[in-house]
């Protein structure tokens, strides 16, 4: 899908109106008319506002066929899961903690000995 329809296509998922969008990333509603018909190529500084307004990722807007992720994506599996950790009662939030930091105590002594 070309970059102009991708950001019609998460501008009418927000229902928000041509004008809407131009309010958020600065120009006016005939500018984002020629983004989303292709007459006109986005600066990479209005994209970047309008990943932050829709937060999709820069390469979904970008590159064809690229699967949409959020903006700010996890970058691993823990950041994804802390936040999940909170739901946890205390006595099972220190017992993960516990675990955690023997696991780290176990990482760290293996590089020790295996570097000496």
């Amino acid at each position: 899908m070309p970059l102009g329809e991708r950001i019609k296509a998460l501008r009418v998922e927000h229902n928000w109106s041509q004008a809407d969008l131009a309010e958020t990333v600065g120009g006016d509603g005939r500018q984002i008319s020629r983004y989303e018909t292709g007459r006109i190529t986005p600066s990479l500084d209005v994209l970047a506002r309008i990943a932050e307004a829709f937060t999709p990722s820069l390469d979904y807007l970008v590159f064809d066929n690229q699967a949409r992720r959020p903006l700010d994506a996890p970058t691993n599996l823990l950041e994804a899961r802390v936040p999940e950790a909170a739901e946890l009662t205390e006595d099972h939030q220190r017992a993960l903690l516990d675990h955690l930091d023997d696991l780290l105590t176990r990482t760290r002594l293996r590089a020790i000995t295996t570097t000496s």
